[in-house]
C-alpha cells in the first residue's frame, strides 16, 4: 500500500510539472508610467523619436518614417488573459491599430486580433493560420511563414459605428478565456464578443500603431492580468 502511494505521488508530480511546461504561467503587468516606470517590459526602446514619457503618460506622435505609423509593443505571457489601456488623442483625426499577437498553432508566433479604434467606430480583424495554400481567407501576397510554414488568414469584421472622435479619454479591455474574447470600450459605450479557435492559444505580445499626427496619441494604465474564472 505504502509503495503504491509513492508511485501515485510520482505520477502526480510528473504531471504537475508537464502541464507547468505546457501552459507558462501569466504576467501580470501594471504600468501607470509614473516614477517606477519600466523600460524594460517593452521591446521597443523609450524614449525615441516618436513615443516618449510626458506628465505621466506614454506619448507617441509624429511619422514613423517607413510603410507604418509609429509602434510600441510590449512583450506578455499568459494564455487566459485581460488586457486594458487608456487611450487619448491631442488632435485631429488618426487611428490606433491594437494588435494581440501570439501562438500561430504550427510553432511559430504571429498577429491572432487586430483592435481597429477610428475615430467613428471600431472594426476587428482576426488573424488565423492554415497550412492550406488555397484557403479562401487566405492573403494571397503573404508567403508562409519561415518557422511554421502556415499561411496567414485574415477576417474582417464590418466597421461599428462608435463615436469616439472627441479628444477625451477611453478605456479599452479585452477578455480572453479559452475560445472566446471580449473586447469593450467605456464599459458599456460598446462591446463584443467573439469566439474563434486560434483564440485559445498563448499570447505573446501587444502592439500599438499609432497614427496621431504631430499632436499625436497619449496611452496610460495598461494593465495584464490573468482572467478571472467565472
Amino acid at each position: 500500500m505504502k509503495m503504491n502511494s509513492i508511485r501515485l505521488g510520482a505520477l502526480l508530480f510528473t504531471a504537475l510539472v508537464s502541464l507547468a511546461a505546457a501552459e507558462p504561467s501569466a504576467d501580470s503587468i501594471h504600468e501607470t508610467f509614473g516614477s517606477d516606470f519600466d523600460a524594460k517590459r517593452f521591446s521597443t526602446p523609450i524614449p525615441n523619436k516618436n513615443t516618449e514619457l510626458r506628465d505621466g503618460v506614454l506619448w507617441t506622435r509624429g511619422s514613423s518614417g517607413g510603410k507604418y505609423p509609429p509602434m510600441v509593443y510590449m512583450p506578455v505571457q499568459g494564455k487566459d488573459l485581460t488586457i486594458s489601456f487608456r487611450y487619448r488623442y491631442l488632435g485631429e483625426g488618426g487611428s490606433i491599430w491594437f494588435f494581440v499577437d501570439g501562438e500561430d498553432g504550427f510553432g511559430s508566433e504571429d498577429h491572432m486580433l487586430r483592435v481597429k479604434l477610428l475615430r467613428e467606430g471600431v472594426q476587428l480583424e482576426v488573424d488565423a493560420h492554415s497550412k492550406d495554400e488555397n484557403h479562401p481567407l487566405r492573403q494571397n501576397n503573404r508567403p508562409p511563414d519561415k518557422i511554421s510554414g502556415v499561411f496567414r488568414l485574415n477576417e474582417f469584421l464590418p466597421i461599428e459605428k462608435v463615436d469616439l472622435k472627441r479628444n477625451e479619454w477611453h478605456q479599452v479591455q479585452l477578455i480572453f478565456q479559452a475560445e472566446k474574447v471580449t473586447v469593450s470600450i467605456d464599459g458599456t459605450l460598446w462591446s463584443k464578443t467573439l469566439k474563434r479557435a486560434n483564440f485559445n492559444a498563448g499570447k505573446r505580445k501587444l502592439l500599438w500603431m499609432q497614427n496621431g499626427g504631430e499632436e499625436g496619441i497619449e496611452l496610460d494604465d495598461i494593465h495584464v492580468t490573468p482572467t478571472m474564472m467565472p
